[in-house]
Order: structure tokens, then sequence, then C-alpha cells
């Protein structure tokens, strides 16, 4: 008997010991992830990030390094102070006026390894609260998520150091994989590939051909379809030879993949607007041009490594590297992406390891194919990895650049009309639920390869957008009650295209931090979390939720201005406080208000007076 008692003792501590409790379990560990548990630490709440892969950062601590938005002042919060954090490390490290601060750009551009060390240092500040566990790997089966009455209960993660299957428990539960892996498993409705202009008339839905920076050409039909942008890696290159590892040969070489490029360098052929003034006699002058020994001279066209990757200078002679948007081939590798959203971990690591073969393959030919150039391979040889960077990893990154995976439908589904302006040189679409601004144009990359007799790949696009405001609704699924989407949002082709840069996915996941916090402390659902209490928590953390022109996060109206812009009261993108209120404005704002508003006087009174006055009262 006591024998019994003792075995079904250590049964019983074996499964507690496996299963373990947060107040937030996130899925991923890329900046999402990483801003909404620390955004939770410091409002007291325990969180567990669960990362498939040895190193937490996501892109930004894998060669994105050039940090993509538009407007810098749009979004701020968490990612402002990371961007801080960055420029403070080059201060340290090499002084405020070394090469190194100045090529930071203010902390907008960095190495992969020094974007690794901060998000690690923001985790370690916050120990006590956030747990981190490598090499835990999600599978999006039905099976690994339990849930009773519209809620998570547990999920099921593979321990890939051990093979063992551990339980992980929890208040909240995060989606903060590119891929929607959880957000899938748990049964909520998504889409993957594109939709047609007709279902939301977004600009560049559907089957699009068009030059780059330049109008659609013939090909495109704007009809829906399966195709998924295109991935690949964000190379960290550089030119420095001290620093500089040769690029090697791959093992699965195949020079056909590659022999396209032969004649676009010959003739400078490439996909610019600026083709539509190119004729074939300028191509074959170029040809005879380059046979004398010089670089192109054809409008829109590059030379050297700049042929094959869009290169942005970081500190100490590093690049982030990217696909070249001006060219038919690049680091990208289209098509063969396409299963990767819903793809199992086994089918994802073998098409990594394709992509990566694939683009040492692109840079060897540049770089030694005897058909090119002798002076173009000459300039691509300048090149070669940072022998500073993954140095486990052979100096490559480590992450595949999954631009789109899943898109989910959320209780607001975000498409290119909330990032357009409503009428010229007006805002888009004020979201009085807004979580953050953010700004980058609508840009996606190519769906396909090469086609004969088309002006660029198919999907490969960029339009005009302006600072917009993301709504709460992006991240809340229509079911499950305690689930959260700060990564893979909820949103058309399109829309996604523009909520798709970390800055925007960081901005977000500190939102869904504060909504966890909110949902457990109120025992409410998510979806029903005060949306006040919410947006005046992230203004406390020094979030931007709507951008205005002409004053700063750091100045001391910003609360005040944000609250009465969401409210209806500033609709233009200048507040012009310290403007004297016109009669116009007043009677506006006393209709909008419901208030007499005392001793306001027409063109004496400041705006900002009367704005501190309407506070107050509608505030009580």
């Amino acid at each position: 008997m006591k024998i019994r008692l003792f075995i079904l003792f250590c049964l019983i501590s074996l499964n507690l010991s496996a299963q373990q409790t947060y107040d937030i379990v996130i899925v991923g560990g890329n900046p999402g992830g990483i801003m909404a548990a620390v955004a939770a630490a410091r409002l007291g709440k325990s969180s567990v990030i669960l990362e498939r892969t040895s190193h937490v950062g996501g892109l930004p601590a894998n060669g994105l390094g050039a940090t993509d938005i538009g407007v810098r002042e749009a979004t701020t919060g968490l990612f402002r102070e990371f961007v801080n954090r960055i420029k403070q490390y080059y201060v340290n490290m090499y002084g405020a006026d070394s090469e190194q601060v100045k090529a930071c750009s203010d902390g907008y551009h960095f190495e992969p390894s020094v974007g690794a060390k901060v998000f690690n240092d923001m985790l370690n500040e916050h120990a006590d609260k956030i747990t981190v566990r490598k090499m835990r790997q999600f599978d999006a089966e039905k099976v690994n998520v339990v849930i009773h009455n519209d809620r998570i209960e547990k999920i099921y993660i593979l321990n890939r150091e051990n093979q063992q299957m551990e339980t992980y428990s929890g208040n909240i539960f995060m989606d903060a994989t590119y891929e929607g892996d959880l957000g899938a498993a748990a049964g909520i409705p998504f889409r993957v590939g594109r939709e047609s202009k007709d279902e939301f008339n977004e600009p560049g839905a559907g089957r699009v051909y068009k030059y780059w920076n330049g109008p659609e050409g013939a090909g495109s039909t704007f009809q829906a379809d399966n195709a998924v942008q295109a991935y690949n890696y964000r190379l960290c290159l550089t030119n420095d030879p001290q620093n500089r590892v040769t690029i090697s040969k791959p093992a699965n070489y195949n020079r056909d993949e590659f022999v396209s490029l032969i004649e676009d360098v010959w003739t400078g052929y490439n996909t610019n607007v600026k083709m539509l003034e190119v004729t074939p006699e300028m191509m074959e002058e170029n040809r005879r041009h380059i046979k004398a020994g010089n670089p192109s001279k054809l409008p829109g066209d590059r030379w050297g490594i700049d042929k094959i990757t869009n290169i942005v200078n970081l500190p100490n002679m590093k690049t982030d590297a990217n696909n070249q948007h001006d060219a038919f081939i690049s680091t990208d590798l289209p098509e063969e992406n396409w299963p990767w959203p819903t793809s199992s971990w086994e089918w994802r690591d073998r098409y990594a390891t394709r992509l990566r073969e694939y683009i040492e393959g692109l840079f060897w030919f540049a770089q030694n194919d005897p058909e090119l150039p002798a002076h173009f391979r000459k300039a691509a040889k300048e090149w070669g990895f940072a022998k500073d960077e993954y140095e486990d990893n052979g100096y490559f990154p480590r992450q595949v650049y999954v631009r789109e995976g899943r898109r989910f439908e959320g209780l607001y589904f975000f498409t290119a009309n909330d990032a357009i302006p409503v009428f010229p040189g007006s805002r888009p679409p004020i979201h009085t639920t807004s979580i953050t601004a953010s700004y980058y144009p609508l840009d996606s990359h190519a769906v396909r390869k090469r086609e004969q007799r088309r002006v660029h790949l198919d999907g490969f696009l960029s339009y005009t957008a302006a600072v917009y405001t993301v709504p709460f609704g992006v991240m809340v699924p229509k079911e499950v009650d305690n689930l959260l989407l700060p990564v893979p949002v909820s949103g058309s082709h399109i829309g996604f295209s523009t909520l798709r840069m970390e800055p925007c996915w960081m901005a977000i996941g500190q939102a869904a931090g504060v909504c966890a916090t909110i949902a457990i402390d109120d025992r409410i659902k998510i979806r029903h979390v005060c949306l006040n209490k919410l947006q005046e928590k992230l203004l406390d953390q020094k979030a931007t939720l709507m951008y205005f022109r002409d004053i700063k996060h750091t100045d001391p109206n910003f609360q005040l201005i944000q609250y009465m812009g969401l409210k209806g009261y500033v609709p233009e993108w200048e507040s012009r406080i310290n403007e004297p209120v016109d009669s116009t404005t007043l009677k506006a704002w006393r209709e909008l208000s419901n208030q007499a508003l005392k001793n306001v006087k027409v063109g004496e009174t400041s705006r900002l007076e009367v704005l501190r006055q309407i506070y107050s009262l509608i505030k009580k």
C-alpha cells in the first residue's frame, strides 16, 4: 500500500512539474511577443515566451537592421525605447561623436547582434516576471490546444532538446508567431493568399504587374488567388576585408537558376519605371559600353552586388541586405514558399535550407560565373558575410524573413483603405479604438518568378499611404475569449502589407500585453476590455495612438492631445495647441462636448486652454 501511494505521489509530482502556469503564455519570441511580455511585466504580470529557435528577437536580430518605418514619430512606446537603447549602446561603446553613432541613424539602423542584445536586456530586466523558453516548438494542430467554454486552458509544446512534450497553462494566450500557428490550432478563421480588387477596392489587390515606382502593366487582372508574397533572408554583408567572409558555393548549386542574370547585367535590363524611357538600341549600346570595361549606364540599372541585393548601411561597415526591388532575380525566392503558412515545421525547415542555398548560389554566381563581365564580378566580390555575426550558423541569418503567414479574421479586418487618406491631404480614417499609430507604404514582394513579357514580377509593388491608426480589433479574434493575435493580425493581403513592419508589430505587442493585464485584473473577456483604460495605460507607457505633425511624444501635453484627437476634437494633422481658438472651432467643440465652456475668448484663449477645460469636464 505504501509503495502504491509513493508511486502515485511521484506520478502526480511529475505531472505538476510538467505543467507550468503563468498569467500570459506567448508563443513566439519575435519583437511582438517580447514587447507584450515587457509591457505586461511592467504592470506586474508574469509571462512565458515559447521560442522555437535558440535565439529570441525575430527578424531585427536576424538581419533586419534598417528599421522599416515611414515617419519616425508615428510609432513610439516600447518600440521607441528599443530604438533609444540601440543608440545609447553605440554612444556608450564608441563615443557620442563616433562614426558608429552617425551610422546608427538615431538608433534606427543597427547590427543584428546589437538588436539581439537590446532585446535580451529588456527581457532580463524583468527576469522575475518573464520566463523565456527556447527550443520550444508549437505545432499547429488542434490536439495541441485544450479549449473549454471558449477559453484556452492549456497548450502542448515540444521541447526540441529532449523531444518531450510540455504543458503550459495561463489566463491569457498570445500568438506572436509570424505564421499564426496558435490561432489556427485554436480554430480562428484565417486567410492565405490575395484578395481580388473587387472585394475591398484596394490598390494593388489581386494579380498585379507593376514597374517599381511606376504604373501597372500588362497582365494585371486584379483577381484573387492563393499566392503568398516571397520570403528571403535579410543578410548582414560587409566590404571590410578584416571582417569579410567569402561566400562559398553551396552543395546543391544549380547554375541554371541564375543564368537569366547574365543578359540583365550585359544589357542593364531592370524593373524600374525608368525602363519606360529605354529602347532596344540603348540596351545594345549599354552592352558595348560594358564590354569596353565600364559599369552599366542604363537608367535605373545597378552594378555589382547592388544588382542582386538592396543595401542599407549599418554601423561598423555592415549592411542590411534585402531583396533588390529593381531586379528580376534577387534574394527573394517566389512561388516555392506558398505552402509555408500552413505547413509543418518539417516542411518549413526543408524550405529554409533550400532558400539559404539558393541565396548563397546567387551570390556565388554573381561573383564567379565567367559569362558575367569580369569587372562586374570584381565589384560583386568586394562583399561577403560579416564574420562576427551568426557565428554559430556559418555567418548566415538563423531565421527566414516570413513576410506574411496566416491573416486572421478578427473583430476588425484591416484593409488598404484604413491606411489611405479619406481625401487628398487628409488623414486615413481615425479609429477611436486605436492602439497605436503607424506608417509604411502598402508594400508587397513578388509572388511569382520571372515571366516573359512582364514589366516586373507578379505582386512586387508599393503604393503610397499615410500615417494611420490601428484599431484594437485587429488583434482580437471573434471566437476564443482569452486569445490575442498581435503578430498574425486581421487584415487583407494589402492591408497587412503595411501592418507587418516590425515597429508596428512591437506596438501591437505592447498593446496586447497591456490588454491582457486589464483582462486578468478585471476578470473579463479580451473583447470586453475597457478601451479608455487600455488607451490610458498605453499613453502612460509613452505610446502614440494618433500622430500629430507638430507635437512629439515627449511634450507634456502629448497625452491630452492624444485623447482629444481620438475623441474627434482635433482631426487635422496639426494640433496647433498654441494658437488662439477661432469661432468655428469653438462652436464645434461646444457642440461635441455638450458643454457651455466658461471664460473663453475667441482670438485670445489658446486652443490648448479650451481643450484642457473640455478634458476636465468630460473626464469626470
